[in-house]
């Protein structure tokens, strides 16, 4: 029996026994069963989108010096 572990950016697949005795080793790596990973989808609202837009400086005009000859 195989299992499947995640770490949130790489997908593995190990024994179901081989995780068992090394459960320690996979947590301090980061790996957790797919099973337990819940995927939260949010919706996001007009609000949100709203309050994360940065307002933009406008540039500053440099002024260009004319050459005499």
């Amino acid at each position: 029996m195989n299992i499947r572990l995640t770490n949130g950016k790489k997908t593995i697949t190990r024994a179901k026994d081989q995780y068992e005795a090394n459960k320690k080793q996979f947590k301090s790596r980061g790996f957790t069963p797919v099973d337990e990973v819940k995927k939260e989808i949010k919706k996001a609202t007009v609000k949100d989108i709203t309050d994360k837009v940065v307002e933009l400086k406008p540039k500053k005009k440099t002024r260009k010096k004319k050459w005499k000859i």
